[in-house]
């Protein structure tokens, strides 16, 4: 008999086998009202193609399909098929057969990123995507994206999105996922729910798992009573030793309930880590964790072991954080009769003070990083070397660099530092190797933005002009260590009025006359010359500084304050050139006033 049940973009197949008793679940991805089966008959091997109701009953009069007008499939009634044996349905998702475990020889490498929606990742998370990425890509493999999003209570609005724009903003694209689709779909977790509740019913079958029908309180009371006992809070295994009668009258009695993975009493697990190597668990320290609430949604311990055989993963990084959960994991493979894909547990992203970097610990988020004029291509290789090194000397590289030379087996054991520094300076570093014509496009964004937000002064007319714009990030392109303070690095350039602290003007060892008088004998020598440009300025201004006794750097000194309003700038001459002799002109005579 076959029952068709809809399940959002799936249609499950409830295969009941003539004489054996046994009901089998098989699922098949829907789109529309297309849904395309592979039917293993007895007789007959067909592909059933869109419209499904009429191909359905084409091949059987008993099958029947129904499609609402709100676009669903729509529950039938059991029918029976008139074959004397169904076989099986291979499908989109359980494209291995229940039997069929090895993978194709030469078969490339699959990666993935899991992550759970439950907040905005900050930039540490991003690492752990960009090794995935670097290895899938360096090897022609595939990297899928896959969202974990079954903790619907802690689930935050907008952070899939805020996810799918980062890793846009750092150039890290997918083959299979969200809103790109692929064979494997889908690639929510709450999408595949019934998909994860057919594995622990598996498992219970087969004597690996167990219906936990403890309540709240009687857990909350267990781990009181152990707390008191100096005992380490773990599962009693109350529900482990239920006898059949017991678990029928928690049945009939309609109790609540979880499943537990019943984890081997004795023994040992040997965990193979690719990074740490082999590490071994004694199998009596170890809990029966739940693997499915009782809201029929599994957790991560069951539901990403699920997707990552079905989806075909063959090499599975995630943080260190996890390898206490890993014999866990392990122990469900073998109860599946599956194959772990190769386990990286990659270091842990930690702070300068060698915590673990969090939004607890000020880590920035990719958007706060943009926003300050961060690179996507500096964040992109400062990222890929926390925790991966080429060798103890070798920083800078191009994405397609990182591509050729990037190996899993580089990926060190101890923890990787985020260390903001060093971002800053290659970021820098970046900007500096940048031509002149894309700096314009890449920064004017950043000066033309509000003020509030970090762009110029409101007084300042947008559009700006590029070309007098070009000559003033010309002189600052060495002193850019981010795209974002540009506008307050050059703001003196396109404002006409300067607002600083007047004792700024008077240099070390000089005195306000001293000061005064020297502006008064510049302003007229900068006056007398026959052009404004800096090669001619230089050498006069020179020759003025030792006629009044001063150095060069008291003189200079106090013009750049009274030009700029600051003490730091690019080189004097080069900037009055640029800001225009009447601007400069003036400045100077206002800086004179002030001293008066």
């Amino acid at each position: 008999m076959v029952n068709i049940v809809n399940s959002r973009r799936f249609c499950r197949f409830d295969v009941h086998q003539h004489g054996g008793g046994k009901r089998r679940h098989y699922y098949t991805r829907t789109t529309g009202v297309t849904c395309i089966v592979v039917a293993a008959l007895a007789s007959t091997m067909q592909t059933l193609q869109q419209p499904c109701q009429q191909n359905l009953r084409e091949l059987s009069t008993s099958w029947r399909l129904c499609y609402n007008r709100a676009k669903q499939w729509t529950l039938t009634r059991y029918y029976r098929v008139e074959e004397e044996k169904v076989y099986s349905f291979m499908t989109q998702i359980d494209h291995h057969l229940e039997e069929h475990q090895a993978r194709a020889a030469g078969q490339k490498p699959r990666l993935r990123f899991a992550p759970s929606p439950t907040g905005l990742m900050h930039i540490g998370g991003f690492r752990t995507i960009l090794f995935s990425w670097l290895y899938a890509r360096h090897t022609g493999g595939s990297f899928i994206l896959r969202i974990e999003d079954t903790d619907i209570a802690r689930t935050v609005e907008g952070a899939i999105e805020f996810l799918l724009d980062g890793m846009s903003w750092l150039g890290l694209d997918y083959d299979e996922g969200p809103i790109i689709g692929g064979q494997y779909g889908p690639y929510y977790q709450t999408q595949r729910k019934e998909l994860y509740q057919q594995y622990a019913h598996k498992l219970i079958a087969s004597g690996h798992a167990y219906r936990c029908y403890c309540t709240p309180e009687r857990l909350a009371n267990m781990r009181n009573a152990q707390a008191a006992q100096k005992l380490p809070p773990r599962y009693d295994r109350h529900c482990r030793y239920l006898s059949a009668e017991e678990r029928a009258a928690n049945e009939a009695a309609g109790l609540t309930w979880t499943v537990r993975f019943a984890m081997p009493l004795d023994g040992e697990t040997v965990v193979h880590d690719e990074i740490h190597g082999d590490i071994t668990f004694k199998n009596a320290d170890l809990d029966d964790a739940i693997i499915l609430k009782s809201d029929g949604f599994a957790l991560y311990h069951l539901a990403h072991l699920v997707d990552d055989h079905l989806m075909g993963i063959t090499h599975a990084l995630r943080g260190d954080e996890w390898i206490s959960s890993a014999p866990l994991h392990i122990q469900i493979y073998k109860a599946l009769g599956w194959q772990p894909p190769l386990i990286y547990h990659v270091p842990t992203v930690l702070g300068k003070d060698k915590k673990k970097l969090s939004k607890r610990h000020n880590a920035p988020s990719w958007i706060e990083l943009k926003e300050q004029g961060f690179l996507p291509e500096a964040v992109f290789n400062f990222l890929a070397l926390i925790g991966w090194s080429y060798d103890d000397k070798t920083e800078l590289f191009t994405r397609e660099e990182l591509i050729r030379v990037f190996t899993l087996d580089r990926i060190g054991a101890a923890g990787g530092i985020y260390d903001p520094d060093k971002l800053l300076w290659m970021n820098g570093v970046y900007i500096r190797q940048m031509p002149l014509e894309e700096l314009v496009e890449r920064t004017l964004p950043f000066m033309e933005r509000p003020e509030a937000e970090g762009g110029l002064p409101e007084s300042i007319s947008r559009p700006l002009d590029r070309a007098y714009t070009a000559r003033v990030l010309h002189l600052e392109h060495e002193r850019l260590k981010t795209l974002g303070e540009a506008a307050e690095m050059v703001a003196f350039f396109f404002t006409e009025k300067l607002d600083y602290a007047t004792p700024l003007l008077i240099q070390k060892g000089m005195d306000t006359e001293r000061t005064r008088a020297a502006l008064l004998r510049a302003r007229d020598l900068l006056n007398s010359l026959p052009s404004w440009e800096h090669t001619v300025m230089e050498p006069p201004m020179r020759e003025l500084a030792a006629e009044l006794g001063l150095k060069p750097g008291q003189l200079f000194g106090s013009i750049r304050v009274a030009v700029s309003g600051k003490t730091a700038t690019p080189p004097l001459f080069e900037m009055l050139e640029v800001l225009g002799r009447q601007r400069s002109m003036t400045r100077i005579d206002e800086a004179i006033e002030r001293l008066a």
